[in-house]
């Protein structure tokens, strides 16, 4: 029997059910983004970052004493080997974030006491570690990069404030941190996106946490993956240098036959769940920091592109005036997502890892017939 289907496949895999999983679930028609089972709403409503990645880990929901003990472990690997500073310290002036940061992660794995194991429990410690050590990694980066001191953690916080800690250098409000959080748990988990589906097919070859989580942030870094919010920001961002009308902006960019970033997904075909908070965590945020325009500009663009092209926002689009009233640089966007994704692929490796098949799909060739014949260099 043939081990190929008779299916011809969708460009990029579209549509394409690649494996079963028990951690995201999306139905891109309602409009539902769920973490196993529970709907996203009210993980933003209720829960915290901490909570979600024992959620996604452990596959439900913690108890108080559980809660506790991931916070306490989460926060007691806050710590990096003073090798990975210097490595942080050592890298040219230009290299871009998200290379520092794929660079750094593949080198944790040197002083990862669980590197050589495989097992359950060992990836659920890495899982924690690396949830950790990559934000620190993140902030460690910017305060070197600007000739800044590293702050040091403060084990007492939570995961989103002691992030805020470490880039900012102070202690963030309450509702920055909330936002923070939120955004953390958006951006969890999205099924087999780019970067999740390359981290199991690297787990599936019984590779390495590490090998998989950098594979992952490999893809990450494509502007068609991670990078849209950037290009968000980059926009609004010429619109205030410019004093120019957003909605005039706009309207040229499409005249121009240019693509506005933010807005439609392959997924959903209505609106985004994440974005339906992100819109209101930027205009909070922008309200308590007195930098509202970032909001306000985007909402203009928003309901034009909405009226006009029939679009809806999707998750990048308020991210990005959320990410920089929270004071976080539109390079750092992209590693920022690294530090809420890790989470959700840790958990998609667990998963892959512990009823493992090596991931072989098969192409449909479409070159010459066979058989053709080889020519001789001098008849060619």
């Amino acid at each position: 029997m043939s081990s190929t289907t008779t299916a011809h496949a969708p460009k990029g895999l579209e549509g394409v059910v690649a494996t079963t999983s028990s951690i995201c679930y999306i139905d891109g028609d309602q409009g539902v983004l769920a973490y196993r089972g529970i709907d996203i709403h009210e993980l933003a409503d209720h829960s915290t970052f901490e909570e979600t990645c024992y959620l996604l880990w452990a596959g439900r929901l913690p108890s108080r004493n559980e809660l506790k003990e991931v916070r306490q472990s989460l926060a007691e690997e806050r710590k990096l080997d003073p090798a990975i500073i210097n490595l942080l310290r050592s890298v040219p002036k230009h290299v871009v974030a998200m290379d520092v940061l794929r660079t750094a992660v593949s080198a944790l794995s040197f002083y990862d006491a669980d590197e050589t194991s495989n097992d359950h429990q060992a990836n659920v410690r890495k899982s924690i570690r690396l949830t950790s050590q990559i934000a620190m990694i993140v902030a460690a980066f910017d305060r070197i990069r600007k000739g800044k001191p590293i702050v040091e953690p403060d084990r007492s916080l939570s995961h989103a404030a002691n992030f805020l800690l470490m880039l900012n250098g102070t202690k963030p409000s309450t509702t920055a941190e909330r936002a923070l959080d939120i955004a953390l748990i958006l951006h969890a988990d999205h099924e087999l996106n780019a970067s999740t589906f390359a981290a199991r097919v690297t787990a599936a070859t019984l590779s390495d946490m590490h090998s998989a989580v950098t594979s992952a942030i490999g893809c990450l870094k494509g502007p068609l993956h991670g990078g849209a919010n950037e290009a968000v920001f980059h926009i609004l961002e010429a619109i205030d240098t410019a004093g120019a009308d957003p909605v005039a902006h706009i309207k040229a960019m499409l005249a121009q036959k240019n693509k506005v970033p933010g807005f439609g997904h392959r997924v959903y075909h209505t609106e985004d769940p994440r974005a339906t908070h992100l819109r209101k965590m930027s205009r909070d945020l922008g309200q308590s920091n007195g930098q509202s325009k970032w909001f306000d500009m985007s909402e203009k663009i928003e309901k034009f592109i909405k009226v006009e092209k029939k679009l809806n926002a999707n998750v990048d689009f308020y991210s990005a005036s959320t990410y920089h009233t929270l004071g976080i640089d539109v390079d750092l966007f992209t590693p920022v997502f690294a530090v809420s994704r890790v989470s959700g692929w840790t958990a998609h490796v667990i998963e892959q890892l512990d009823d493992n098949r090596l991931i072989r799909p098969r192409a449909d060739y479409i070159g010459p017939s066979y058989p053709q014949r080889y020519i001789p260099i001098e008849k060619r």
